[in-house]
């Protein structure tokens, strides 16, 4: 996983710059969906151990990664859309801005985009999606631990603004203890109102909660 096979294999096709894109946070209630790209060195001695999906790694081990991958990356990139967005357009093309929006961030840009899941993007350089990619792929693995190292921390951030909703644990997923928090002080300004119509009763209540 981290010997950087497939980026390798298109490095022998002619392209110089191969980069990965993930994203975290489609499921939340509340947040950003966040993506992240990466172009990795493929010099051996430059190699990052221990790169994998992000969900299989422990909070240490994530964050030691992505000051790994952020010190050794050709390049990388992080991008946020924001919960109105979501709201506005479908989580699943925010998802797409997302990704985009951080590839073209990419500075050197990259000549090839591998990505994960079966989603393709509106980006004029050519792309390849590979399912499981945070799993197989290093540089898609390096995408999915720094944009879900950011997203964890943003929204350790956002926990202390709105602490009702325990934010800190369970980064805006819908837990028994969010969804209670919605039904008995409403929302806040980061739910996605999309996906909390079947847990709010569309009434703002006052709280320090969710002001």
């Amino acid at each position: 996983m981290d010997e950087l096979i497939c980026e390798k294999e298109y490095f022998e096709k002619g392209y110089r710059l191969v980069a990965g894109a993930d994203e975290v946070g489609r499921g939340p209630l509340a947040g950003p969906v966040v993506a992240a790209a990466v172009i990795l060195p493929l010099q051996e001695e430059k190699r990052i151990l221990g790169i994998d999906d992000s969900k299989k790694l422990s909070k240490k081990k994530r964050e030691y990664l992505a000051e790994k991958i952020k010190e050794a990356a050709v390049a990388y990139a992080i991008e946020e859309v924001c919960e109105e967005t979501i709201d506005e357009i479908n989580i699943l093309q925010a998802t797409r801005l997302a990704m985009k929006h951080a590839i073209e961030k990419l500075s050197p840009a990259p000549d090839f985009v591998l990505t994960d899941g079966n989603m393709t993007l509106d980006i004029a350089i050519p792309q390849r999606c590979i399912v499981k990619g945070d799993a197989l792929v290093a540089s898609i693995g390096a995408a999915s631990i720094l944009a879900k190292v950011y997203r964890d921390q943003l929204m350790e951030r956002y926990a202390k603004i709105y602490p009702y909703y325990g934010f800190e644990s369970n980064a805006g997923y819908g837990t028994k203890k969010h969804i209670g928090a919605i039904k008995e002080v409403g929302i806040c300004k980061i739910h996605r109102k999309t996906f909390v119509a079947k847990f709010w009763d569309g009434k703002r209540k006052t709280t320090p909660q969710n002001t």
